[in-house]
């Protein structure tokens, strides 16, 4: 079946010279690429030499060169027993004006059709036969899929024919194609199965050296006579002025976001159809469960899985599922049914233990069940027999949740509690620094005014009156304080520890209290703590024997929970876990970066696996003033299943209601504790690799501390044999946890796959936003063990290698000019550009380390919406909006273009929030929302809006609101002005523009990305 992809022709009929964007960051490649997919290997492809290629000239101008000698090598095994091995390419190249290469016949003389209009071309499209395979000397390909959905578009974006032979024969090979294997090796050392480091080449002619401004230094503007080429490529090439491509003609994430809204947005969808394809996560829709869990518990980076493992190395998709099993329902939508089996406890196949799910198979009348993931007959147990009707469907089908369900819980016996009895309710610990930094900003204080009343709201059971969580109070400085708080006391009394080396907890009784019970005392405790302390000059603090106190005090009371730790400085009194400034700019864009992001061993790693073992979740509030080492501080919180939240420079008055807002989101959300997880396939594929805040002790039990209401797991799925159309993929994930009352459950999510031989259908039902959050896992977990250039350098390789394979063997024949991408795919080069040009994997000294730090632990948790939100803000105008209409204002495309002078917009990506004032706002727009005459009047540092009593200023305010409440975390909001100084900080949200720091805009990645495919298909 021959399909048009998205077309897009280059905004240039020639290839640009130079990715200026990003120097280092398409360099070499990785000398021998380890990691393959699949297990397999890398398929050969000879490099390119890097830098600036003269190619032979054409035969005339305008004309194609004459047929390039296929540039693979074409011993291409497609067994996958050899890697394909990419040699390392020479380090320089030839100059400009050296003689030819005869092997870089460039494609860059052909001029590109002249420009059609966006033309759906379904007629054209014989949807009948697929592109006959490769032939065995040529390269296999990646190949993609477009969303089932819609029939993709075909749009041609080439400028005029170029006259006269400017730059001819003129190509930039770009890096070698490193790596075709999956993107990277789960953190394995940096040795085999690691990135290897790139090895130094041959040396070559001399040619241009590399450009600068990779993502790092500064980039040039646009060369004369090139609109719009790649900054940093020599000007002196350039050919005559070409049209510009404008942004609209090229894939939109808000266009995309927007036509999905309109098909599925509020309709009900069915998860009665294996391998469907879900509405988006932008979209606004509601799920009935019909046998296969609801997307909002588990999506996937495709619904179609290749039959057979070469399939998937040659595409390159990496084959994932993102499992979020405690998500948020919306209350239109019933909570999961409970299953409770009694003494027998859930029944399950005595092979490979998966649960009772609706794929089973009744045979014999009932008597007997064929596990649909291992094939295993069992005998039904005679409590659960029941007679089949004449489809072979047990009569009580539909009352059973376990059978006709994709999600429900089971109530777990004894056996699957810790030592055969069972658990205690949990309890939350509060842990506050008492010292000097903290009492002065008036903290202390803050914090113990709002837990008067936060814990009124601790999370209870549907249907109790109270909760049954316990809680109890620390204080800390250099020493620790615990306090009783026992209900028969008339004061509270303290208990100090200063032997921080061996913790203990000095008191056993009226440690962890019941709230209610024990209100007067609680009340009066949080009224001494910030007078008590109020004269300190301590300015040192622990940290390790903090947590290690919260473990003892769990294991005491024999139960699971969390700790709240309000922490403002770096841990450098005298104990264990004391830590020391290692952040060093001069490490930034070298080998040796990431260092800066690697934890400190030793103390934080063992106490990480003993919260773990007692179901020890943390929660970590930082405040720092200078560098804190979160790398190292935010390990823990990261392999417990807890967040680390972070208020730089904090100050009561601005950053006091944002910080609020986290600690009770944090402290109310549905949440279960002491949780192991186990993800089982049916046979032919298999769970290989785990992301998220938790802990492997072996390969397959991923064990969480604790696991909240917007942790998420990406698992990655790896092929171990063939997969069969017809019987699909299925996947089951069972998660073991305690209830914050206390009782045992377990958790189950079905969901089943379809599989399919051609590699079209994989491509149609990809999942863009899925693919997403698995690569910026990926690229966060790889940079601890390489440098970030060759991190950068493989979701580049990766992107052009997906797409390639799709143009190869999916799409029907049309010029190189060309650029033809999958419907579901329309819009990842987006994405993966702004990944690269996140925070974490820019190399620039201006971003601080210990913000680096935290996105990088923050997004390993993430769920897939947080992802994409994260990597494409939303950017809302609201000057023009009808303040009657309930819904929100269409967003606009993420970049400056999008802007207007007389405008009020609204940027957030779920960390962040602001209001952007254009310069020429009209003052009864500012007097509506600020109640000043102009923007002249505004005052600097706004962090909300004033009430004022019009209904824009209403308007606003409810939006605001209603953002800040559907968000996992608060964002504080910065009010700016067009041209005013902070507006800097609020550009680098704008993904679709060059990046402040380093990187491309999205256009000139594209022709990047375009440039790379060719090169991969000539």
């Amino acid at each position: 079946m021959s399909q048009q992809g998205y077309v897009a022709a280059p905004p240039y009929s020639q290839a640009q010279p130079g990715m200026g964007g990003y120097q280092g960051g398409f360099g070499a490649g990785p000398a021998q690429p380890l990691y393959g997919h699949y297990g397999g290997q890398p398929q050969q492809f000879t490099a390119p030499t890097t830098g600036m290629m003269k190619s032979p000239v054409s035969p005339a101008a305008g004309l194609p060169p004459p047929p390039v000698s296929s540039q693979y090598n074409p011993n291409i095994q497609q067994n996958g027993a050899h890697p394909q091995r990419y040699p390392a390419p020479p380090a320089a190249s030839p100059a400009y004006g050296q003689p030819p290469q005869p092997a870089y016949n460039s494609m860059a003389s052909q001029a590109p059709p002249p420009a059609q209009q966006l033309t759906n071309q379904m007629s054209a499209m014989n949807l009948g036969n697929y592109a006959p395979p490769p032939a065995m000397g040529q390269p296999q390909m990646p190949t993609q899929m477009s969303p089932p959905q819609s029939p993709p578009a075909t749009m041609s974006m080439g400028g005029p024919p170029m006259a006269g032979p400017a730059m001819a024969g003129q190509q930039m090979a770009g890096p070698p194609m490193a790596g075709m294997g999956r993107p990277f090796a789960g953190a394995p050392p940096p040795g085999p199965g690691g990135f290897q480091q790139p090895g130094p080449g041959g040396p070559g002619p001399l040619g241009y050296p590399q450009q600068a401004g990779p993502f790092g230094g500064p980039m040039a503007g646009p060369q004369p006579g090139m609109p719009g080429a790649f900054p940093g490529a020599p000007g002196g090439l350039a050919g005559p002025p070409q049209q510009k491509l404008s942004a609209d003609s090229i894939p939109s994430i808000t266009q995309v976001i927007e036509e999905d809204q309109g098909k599925q947005g509020g309709q009900v969808y069915s998860t009665n159809t294996r391998g469907q394809v879900p509405p988006l996560v932008t979209t606004d829709f509601s799920v009935q469960d019909q046998g296969n869990a609801s997307p909002r518990f588990m999506r996937c980076t495709t619904y179609t899985l290749p039959c057979t493992a070469d399939l998937a190395k040659q595409c390159q998709v990496p084959l994932a599922t993102i499992i979020k099993p405690f998500a948020s329902l919306p209350k239109n939508e019933t909570p999961l049914y409970i299953v409770n089996h009694g003494e027998t406890g859930p029944i399950r196949c005595n092979r490979c233990k998966a649960y009772m799910c609706p794929y089973m198979q009744f045979l014999d009348g009932g008597r007997r069940y064929q596990c649909s993931f291992c094939s295993c007959v069992n005998e039904v147990p005679a409590p659960y027999f029941q007679h089949l009707d004449h489809m072979g469907r047990r009569v009580d089908f539909y009352e059973r949740p376990e059978l006709s369900l994709g999600s429900y819980e089971f109530a777990a016996t004894l056996e699957y509690c810790k030592n055969n009895k069972p658990p205690n309710p949990p309890a939350y610990i509060f842990m506050i620094d008492v010292s000097y930094n903290n009492i002065k900003s008036g903290l202390v204080k803050l914090i113990c005014e709002e837990l008067k009343t936060l814990l009124e709201n601790l999370p209870r059971e549907e249907g109790m009156e109270s909760s049954a969580i316990k809680v109890g109070f620390v204080t800390y400085n250099k020493v620790l304080h615990f306090y009783n708080v026992k209900s028969a006391l008339a004061q509270p009394q303290m208990m100090v520890v200063s032997d921080t080396a061996e913790m203990f907890l000095p008191l056993l009784d009226g440690f962890l209290v019941n709230y209610q019970e024990s209100r007067a005392v609680i009340y009066n405790l949080l009224d001494q703590i910030p007078d008590m302390f109020a004269d300190t000059n301590e300015s040192e603090t622990v940290f390790a024997p903090v947590i290690q106190a919260g473990v003892e005090a769990f294991k005491a009371a024999e139960c699971s929970g969390k700790l709240f730790i309000f922490q403002s400085s770096m841990p450098t009194a005298e104990a264990p876990g004391k830590l020391k400034n290692r952040d060093d700019k001069k490490l930034v864009n070298t080998e040796k970066e990431k260092t800066l992001f690697q934890p400190q061993k030793g103390v934080y790693e063992q106490l990480s696996k003993d919260c773990v073992a007692q179901g020890c979740c943390v929660d970590l509030f930082l405040f720092p003033s200078q560098y804190m080492d979160l790398a190292t501080m935010g390990d823990v919180p990261s392999h417990t299943g807890g967040s680390v939240y972070k208020y730089n420079n904090f100050q009561v008055e601005t950053d006091g209601e944002h910080f609020l807002r986290d600690l009770r989101k944090d402290v109310q959300k549905s949440i279960g504790f002491d949780a192991i997880m186990r993800v089982r396939t049916s046979t032919g594929f298999r769970a290989t690799d785990f992301f998220g805040a938790i802990h492997m002790n072996n390969t397959t039990d991923v064990e969480m501390a604790a696991i909240d209401c917007d942790k998420a797991v990406t698992v990655e799925l790896k092929h171990d044999d063939t997969l069969s159309e017809e019987s699909g993929a299925l996947m089951q994930c069972a998660l073991l946890y305690t209830t914050i009352s206390g009782q045992r459950r377990l958790r189950i999510h079905n969901l089943s796959l379809n599989c399919s031989s051609q590699l079209m259908e994989l491509y149609k039902s990809c999942e863009t936003d899925s693919l997403v959050n698995f690569f910026a896992k990926s690229a966060y977990r790889a940079m601890l063990n390489q440098p970030l250039k060759n991190v950068r350098e493989i979701l580049v390789n990766q992107t052009a290698h997906m797409l390639a394979c799709y143009r190869k063997n999916c799409a029907s024949p049309s010029a190189a000019s060309q650029l033809i991408l999958p419907s579901a795919m329309k819009v990842l080069p987006v994405y993966m550009n702004s990944l690269m040009k996140s925070a974490p994997l820019v190399g620039s000294t201006e971003l601080s380390t210990d913000d680096r730090a935290h996105q990088r632990l923050s997004v390993t948790s993430m769920g897939v919406e947080d992802t994409q939100l994260l990597l494409y803000p939303r950017l809302i105008p609201l000057h023009n909006m009808d303040v009657s209409s309930e819904a929100l204002p269409a967003p606009v495309r993420c970049s400056e273009e999008g802007l207007t002078d007389s405008g009020m917009f609204l940027l957030e990506n779920g960390h962040s929030m602001f209001l952007w004032l254009g310069q020429a706002s009209p003052p009864d727009l500012i007097q509506s929302i600020f109640n000043v005459p102009s923007l002249g009047h505004l005052q600097g540092h706004m962090c909300a809006l004033p009430e004022v009593d019009t209904p824009l200023s209403k308007k606003v305010r409810s939006i605001i609101n209603g953002l800040l409440e559907k968000r996992p975390n608060s964002m504080k909001l910065q009010i700016v002005r067009q041209r005013d100084k902070p507006e800097m900080f609020f550009r680098q949200f704008l993904v679709e523009d060059k990046g402040l720091h380093g990187g491309a805009s999205y256009m000139d990645f594209l022709t990047y990305v375009h440039r790379e495919i060719r090169q991969l298909l000539t």
